[in-house]
């Protein structure tokens, strides 16, 4: 829908704007939803205690968990839909870089949440964790979205030829999806099938992480105390998990630790544009690029260091202050370390601290495991993100070179990306549960390894996914991304 919006503000503001109003009232609503219901439901004289009304406020809290669910996606779409328009090509790995390290700000400050009882610093937000931690978020998300709209000006849409008259519709937006489903450019399928098995390994860490270590927590006390009540198995269990909300602290600390020193490692996949005259290369290049134009990249251009490492510093002085500069950053890349080739590591890393699940018995082994885990997390957060949207924008500048439009726009291949990264999680579930169901030991009983060999089961999962990387197109010297489609599409722009 947002690729064939025309409004005079942009193609994807409307849809950030609006999935971020629908989220910061579907949040409000969920942390006074018993309020809520028990004021309105109160005016026709039900009482609060009542069977009606405690249905009502659970029906009443599905709804908006289900405007929830349609809201965050329409408005994390937009985000990233949002990256692909306004940044050039061979900043793509760099934006979306620094889209990972603002993730892992809100993880970490989400997980040290927990730790702290916000109802009583900061009363005025409300009287339980929830409606406080709301609040923030809507705070948050209200003010992120407000700044970027007003900092960033997108490429006036109205300029672009109108979208086909089969395009429009629910029925022919369908069939747009379907389409573009089949004709996916090689390099963005085999995103696509890497983030398949990707998310089925995923799933069962992020879910049963916290699960896994509080079982080793409460091992050792269940087999000293094999006639333990419910209510002491409970205590026990929260305690530990406790235990393991600071391993995903850990996780998420690394995480954000690995998103800021990545880059600084990496060769860029693509090489930057050559400076326009008279000015400053990046900082021109970003805004050729949202002027609708895209310079050509010609081969001999020099790639000293990632864009990441010049864009958000103020412009040099100085051609000889930026080549200082350069060359001291470039000093830190690793010549063969390419975005793919460090994905593919981290799934490899990510199989690897999965089967040492076998060998792990304490829960500060795990809270370990979960920290250098927190590696392979920041790449799933960055390379496939950055290589789908380096191969977009790259498309859609010809397609504006040639005066046409690109039918394979942001928003239908970044949500055929969501579908891949949903769709495997389901039969991550499913899988799940046949392990449960099979090793999962009563409750209160020690010795429990079901969740360990589900997560076992997601490293066989990276390793087919770290096989599947392995096919991805594969780059040329000094991090030119160089296969036959582009030297094909090379030839075609010459010709036109």
């Amino acid at each position: 829908m947002s690729d064939n919006s025309r409004y005079r503000i942009g193609k994807r503001k409307p849809f950030m704007i609006g999935g971020a109003a629908a989220t910061l009232l579907s949040f409000l609503a969920l942390a006074w939803t018993r309020e809520i219901v028990h004021t309105f439901l109160g005016l026709f004289g039900a009482d609060p205690e009542s069977q009606f009304v405690k249905v009502a406020t659970i029906c009443f809290a599905i709804g908006w968990l289900c405007l929830l669910d349609v809201a965050i996606n329409t408005v994390q779409a937009g985000i990233r839909a949002f990256i692909v328009d306004n940044a050039p090509t061979h900043q793509q790995e760099d934006a979306n870089a620094w889209a990972g390290i603002i993730l892992g700000v809100g993880s970490v400050l989400g997980y040290l949440s927990g730790y702290v009882n916000l109802p009583k610093i900061m009363p005025f937000f409300g009287n339980t964790q929830f409606k406080v931690l709301s609040v923030i978020t809507c705070t948050a998300l209200g003010g992120t979205v407000t700044i970027s709209c007003l900092c960033i000006t997108e490429r006036d849409p109205r300029n672009d030829p109108p979208p086909p008259a089969e395009q429009t519709g629910v029925i022919a937006f369908f069939r747009q999806t379907f389409r573009s489903a089949r004709r996916l450019s090689p390099q963005i399928r085999k995103v696509c099938e890497v983030q398949i098995f990707n998310w089925i390994g995923w799933f069962p860490f992020l879910f049963y992480i916290t699960t896994y270590i509080g079982q080793l927590h409460v091992n050792p006390i269940f087999r000293a105390n094999p006639n333990m009540t419910p209510k002491e198995v409970d205590e026990a269990w929260e305690s530990a998990t406790r235990v393991g909300s600071f391993a995903l602290l850990i996780f998420a600390i690394t995480s954000f630790g690995s998103n800021m020193i990545l880059p600084l490692f990496v060769v860029p996949t693509y090489r930057a544009p050559s400076p326009l005259k008279g000015t400053h290369s990046f900082h021109s290049a970003s805004s050729a690029h949202r002027n609708g134009n895209q310079p050509n990249t010609p081969s001999g251009t020099p790639l000293p260091m990632s864009a990441s490492m010049t864009s958000f510093f103020p412009p040099p002085p100085d051609e000889a202050s930026h080549s200082r500069l350069a060359r001291l950053l470039s000093l830190a890349q690793i010549p063969w370390l390419t975005l793919r080739r460090a994905w593919l590591l981290s799934h490899l890393l990510f199989a690897l601290c999965m089967a040492s699940t076998f060998f792990i018995t304490t829960p500060l082994a795990a809270t370990i495991l979960a920290g250098v885990v927190g590696l392979s997390w920041a790449l799933s957060l960055w390379a496939p993100f950055a290589l789908i949207s380096a191969e977009i924008s790259k498309r859609d500048a010809r397609a504006r070179k040639t005066g046409g439009i690109n039918d394979d726009q942001a928003g239908v291949v970044l949500g055929l990306h969501n579908v891949a990264i949903s769709a495997p999680q389901i039969l991550a579930t499913l899988v799940s549960s046949v392990i449960f169901r099979i090793a999962q030991k009563p409750r209160g009983e020690p010795g429990d390894d079901s969740v360990g060999w589900v997560m076992r089961f997601g490293g066989l999962a990276a390793l087919v996914a770290a096989y599947m990387t392995s096919r991805l197109r594969g780059e040329g010297k000094a991090g030119e991304c160089k296969g036959s489609e582009d030297r094909e599409e090379e030839r075609s722009e010459e010709t036109v």
